[in-house]
């Protein structure tokens, strides 16, 4: 399968950033796309809405279907879940993109925020990947993708920011536990992470460390997300897989074009 025209495929987090991105490289095959987020009016500070993203989607050439839905509540899940389905038939792919980044020490952290990062991390993935696997399980070339990182446990990716840390690993832990379970049904399980910064609103997050001009564009991201996503059957399944090494792969030469201001260093990954 080299493209997407006719699948439905179903982003969390898609109302800005890398899953904007990932839902706009789908629209552009033709795909039917479902934009499941929580940002349904402006936000203040921060650029997109699920109604935006459905209009750039259809001038792309998606049919686009935008739910209001906080994945941290389990009816909105279900009640997005049964929209994409009623709208579009079924569902064929599941990108985990939304989530939560507060990178506090120990005593830095709040419960309530320690919650909010489990709850939107591990919990959301979860619950959105069990409520979509019926559906997946009908579709005939079915994936789910997970935007999280290779697992290191060296302590240095630990002690900064332990709580966020725990909560992006909890999404590893799924990829790697699923990769197998769903192996059986068909279902592609992979992860996906970033090997530079990206230019995305979690800048904010990091209080100035990073500057934009040291980053890539979300769409290096969703080019390695569609690649991973058509590949037919299992041929990728349990993967922890890099942007630039999936694009490269992909025959894309030229990285440079990914950069926000071509020719300035790039920052890694906060994971590696």
């Amino acid at each position: 399968m080299s493209d997407l025209r006719g699948k439905t495929v179903v982003v969390t987090g898609a109302s800005r950033g890398i899953g904007r991105a990932i839902a706009l490289r789908a629209a552009r095959d033709g795909a039917n796309v479902v934009i499941a987020a929580k940002t349904a009016a402006p936000h203040p500070r921060l650029p997109g809405t699920i109604h935006s993203v459905a209009r750039e989607i259809e001038e792309a050439g998606g049919r686009p279907l935008a739910v209001e839905v906080d994945v941290r509540d389990e009816g909105q899940v279900d009640r997005a879940v049964v929209a994409a389905v009623e709208h579009f038939g079924g569902i064929d792919v599941l990108v985990n993109n939304a989530g939560a980044i507060r990178l506090t020490s120990t005593a830095d952290t709040p419960i309530r925020r320690f919650d909010l990062l489990m709850d939107v991390n591990v919990r959301a993935t979860f619950l959105c990947t069990q409520r979509c696997l019926p559906h997946l399980r009908r579709s005939r070339n079915p994936h789910v993708l997970v935007l999280a990182p290779p697992i290191d446990l060296d302590a240095r990716w630990l002690a900064p920011h332990l709580a966020y840390t725990i909560s992006k690993y909890g999404m590893s832990l799924c990829v790697v536990g699923w990769a197998e379970e769903l192996r059986p049904d068909g279902i592609a399980v992979n992860a996906l992470w970033p090997a530079t910064t990206i230019a995305t609103a979690a800048l904010l997050e990091l209080g100035g460390a990073v500057r934009p001009e040291e980053c890539r564009r979300p769409e290096i991201v969703a080019d390695a997300a569609h690649w991973i996503v058509t590949r037919e059957g299992l041929d990728v399944t349990g993967r922890f897989l890099l942007d630039e090494q999936v694009v490269s792969e992909s025959g894309v030469n030229d990285l440079e074009a990914y950069a926000l201001r071509p020719g300035t260093p790039l920052r890694s990954d906060l994971f590696l």
